[in-house]
């Protein structure tokens, strides 16, 4: 029984993908993962700013 699960288990037909990559739109969806990571990444970059700069302000003086 586990060994008929591991031939359905390899099925390298991804439809979808394959179909994306022929019409040339697999690039529009990499580039629009791409977008939204670097905007994730531009986000906690200035939260990491802003929170440094709070900590600054706040540390206690000796």
């Amino acid at each position: 029984m586990l060994t008929t699960v591991q031939l359905f288990a390899q099925d390298n037909g991804v439809e979808m993908a394959d179909k994306l990559r022929s019409d040339g739109k697999i690039y529009v969806v990499v580039a629009c993962i791409v977008i939204i990571l670097l905007g994730l990444l531009a986000y906690l970059f200035s939260i990491d700013k802003r929170l440094k700069k709070i900590e600054k302000e706040n540390l206690p003086k000796n």
